[in-house]
């Protein structure tokens, strides 16, 4: 079984490599395609180790500027989102960059929302490997975790049928990683047992900062509902702008609901249509897009965290930030997304998808007992605080190191 997790390795690099040069394939800040934050906690992680002579970062080519710098990072703008070519000009890059090994941060609309883009995308891990560079990737989601039509991927059935059917190509194909990481335990499970995959290995996902304990008081003023995601397909706003309606019904008038992030690349215009339909209402706000640097405050000025997901890809990205600030969160009642966030330690105020009343009653359970709201963020910040991303890191460079001297041997 290579079911190893990350918390039980003793690192050490073996061998005198000396410091390594890692390559980082992945979307990036000031960019706002998906695992762009992930892909800077890390990045910064792994810049910051002493054996790691440089890291060079595979950036997308975004609208908003260059990739933020980074001390001891050389970027490499090399792939579009939707560009058909990518496998090729990031092969080229990354050919040319001569790194010691390639780390991917993927999921499976990492480089395109289109058919072919995003599939054509996902074969350069197995084209790298087939270069002999060391490659790794970090698989956020699996194909028989999402559902197609939900996500926005497939329009009916048939077509969600033959998605799922290319999805399953493109992860035999990613598993000619020399190891593939997922933050899931039946993910790896689900490799080991459908795909007979021995390189599969379960890794936390990683808190993205190392922060003091923080203040699990809510500040005064308006109770704050925070939803932050990419909006308009299987996260959805409008059963919350619903259930804000009925807690405004129940005599809740020191309630207010934040919406922060953007479309989702597969629903352009969704929050301009939802906040058209709530235009009545003074207690809810858009933020649009929140930079770095706001992140801290958005999520400090919350009394509570909503989940207004219909289906989940995986494991929560969100929720980790959420714990990492002490917050409570309410969350659907979907099985899989249960298991996996309480694997990780996370508790949430359940409530049924798609039902505005469902939701109201969970978020009135929250607003009704501070006592409860603060114990689950102490708990979701305990599950949050658990593995720094400084660690992970580690653990990603003592395999990477073993295959690195594997690899100048032969």
């Amino acid at each position: 079984m290579a079911t190893t997790d990350a918390t039980t390795v003793e690192l050490g690099l073996p061998g005198d490599l000396g410091p390594l040069r890692i390559g980082f394939v992945s979307a990036f800040p000031p960019g706002k395609n998906s695992l762009n934050e992930f892909g800077w906690h890390v990045v910064n992680a792994l810049a910051e180790k002493d054996d790691v002579a440089e890291v060079v970062l595979f950036a997308d080519d975004t609208e908003s500027g260059p990739p933020t710098p980074i001390e001891g990072v050389t970027s490499r703008v090399s792939w579009s989102f939707n560009k058909v070519t990518n496998v090729l000009s990031l092969a080229r890059a990354i050919r040319k960059a001569k790194p010691d090994a390639v780390v991917f941060n993927l999921q499976f609309a990492t480089f395109g929302d289109t058919k072919v883009a995003g599939g054509l995308g996902l074969l350069t891990p197995a084209v790298v490997k087939a270069m002999g560079i060391p490659t790794a990737s970090i698989l956020h989601n699996l194909v028989e975790n999402v559902d197609m039509e939900d996500a926005g991927f497939a329009g009916n059935a048939l077509m969600a049928k033959i998605m799922n059917m290319a999805g399953r190509f493109l992860t035999k194909a990613i598993l000619r990683s020399d190891y593939v990481a997922l933050t899931v335990p039946q993910y790896v499970e689900l490799l080991e047992e459908q795909y007979d995959a021995e390189n599969a290995i379960l890794v936390p996902h990683g808190s993205f900062e190392t922060i003091d304990e923080p203040d699990f008081s809510i500040p005064d003023g308006p109770r704050k509902l925070l939803a932050f995601g990419k909006w308009g397909t299987y996260k959805t706003v409008d059963v919350l702008i619903d259930a804000q309606r009925e807690l405004i019904r129940r005599g809740f008038d020191d309630v207010e609901v934040v919406i922060a992030g953007t479309d989702s690349p597969n629903a352009p215009g969704y929050l301009d249509g939802v906040a058209a339909g709530c235009s009545d209402l003074d207690s809810v706000t858009f933020t649009g897009y929140v930079e770095e640097e706001d992140v801290a405050p958005l999520f400090t000025s919350a009394a509570i965290t909503v989940f207004p997901y219909t289906s989940t890809t995986g494991s929560s990205g969100v929720l980790h930030q959420a714990g990492s600030y002490g917050r409570c969160a309410v969350l659907p009642k979907i099985g899989d997304f249960a298991e996996v966030i309480e694997e990780e330690g996370f508790v949430g105020q359940y409530f049924e998808p798609g039902d505005a009343m469902s939701l109201a009653d969970a978020l009135e359970e929250l607003l009704n007992d501070p006592a409860k709201r603060e114990s689950q963020g102490r708990m979701n910040f305990s599950a949050a605080a658990g593995i720094p991303m400084a660690e992970v890191v580690d653990w990603h460079l003592f395999h990477l190191a073993e295959h690195i001297a594997g690899a100048r041997k032969h």
